[in-house]
């Protein structure tokens, strides 16, 4: 039985899953958005929400803690300095997982891009420039 067993074991062993979840964090924490298949953003996505969690608190213990899972003084710095501090007024739901319509053209597996809700200013001038004006016609 499965009992208060959660989490998705994405076909690896629990050390594989352990060190993939800690390899994308660091990814998505230097990147900020980052695409992998559906299954893996979803697990990512609780795993990035309790980072945050931790670097809004932004103690010493916490650090330690992210340095454990994220293994970079340099990712710690980032997401204690500049990521964490995007969301000390939101309650909760720090990243957002967007599917893709086409899959992987190898194994034909879904597609997802995984992103922070609030992201840097060099996303935002994308995400503006990239979204159509509207123009009435009158």
């Amino acid at each position: 039985m499965r009992h208060r067993k959660a989490g998705r074991k994405l076909g690896r062993t629990w050390e594989h899953r352990k060190s993939l979840m800690k390899n994308m964090a660091r990814s998505l924490v230097e990147h900020e958005r980052i695409r992998t298949t559906e299954a893996k953003a979803k697990e990512l996505s609780i795993f990035a929400d309790k980072l945050i969690t931790m670097a809004l608190q932004d103690t010493l213990h916490a650090r330690r803690q992210a340095f454990t899972v994220l293994g970079s003084h340099h990712s710690v710095k980032k997401l204690f300095d500049e990521i964490g501090p995007r969301f000390k007024e939101v309650p909760g739901g720090y990243t957002r997982v967007v599917k893709f319509g086409i899959p992987r053209v190898g194994d034909s597996a879904s597609m997802a891009l995984i992103e922070f809700t609030r992201l840097s200013d060099k996303f935002a001038e994308t995400a503006d420039a990239a979204a159509p004006e509207a123009t009435e016609e009158a």
